[in-house]
């Protein structure tokens, strides 16, 4: 396994440490509309797992243009400046999967893991699964420390620490 840098350490932790993500989609005005989701990670698909209302403004927009941006950043603590929150900004492609195939079964299981008090919504018709296929981002881990990142490290800061 090739060496991490500090910075990858440091998004695979933030990656891991939040559930929720600012998810922004373009409406059919092509107005920007950002709104929360609850996220999974599904390493072996290098994707982030969404499970969504089909009444929901943000799926009618991902379904339509699925170009996505979703942001994950670290929250914030009283009192402590708030310009160097570490944040990563990153950039997909969704697609709503479908129900029973396997990489529905995958992506459902990976958030139940991360949600099990929503295990009951994923047998609701109007909710389906989606996956963000990512293929890069850009990070701030602090101030001065910000870069952009390829679709290969992304997938690698999704999965566990290595040995």
């Amino acid at each position: 396994m090739p060496h991490e840098s500090r910075l990858t350490l440091a998004l695979r932790a933030l990656l891991h440490a939040r559930r929720v993500a600012a998810l922004g989609t373009l409406g059919d005005d092509g107005n920007p509309f950002v709104s929360m989701v609850p996220y999974a990670m599904e390493p072996s698909l290098g994707c982030l797992v969404i499970h969504v209302s089909g009444l929901a403004a943000h799926t009618g927009n991902l379904q339509a243009r699925p170009n996505v941006s979703v942001l994950v950043m670290q929250a914030e603590v009283q009192g402590e400046p708030v310009h160097a929150l570490p944040r990563v900004t990153l950039d997909g492609l969704a697609r709503t999967l479908e129900a029973g195939t396997p990489e529905w079964e995958v992506c459902r299981a990976a958030y139940v893991e991360s949600f099990p008090e929503a295990e009951f919504m994923t047998q609701l018709g109007d909710f389906r699964f989606v996956a963000i296929a990512l293929n890069g981002a850009r990070q701030v881990a602090g101030f001065g420390a910000a870069r952009s990142i390829d679709e290969e490290e992304v997938r690698r800061a999704l999965g566990p620490a290595g040995p």
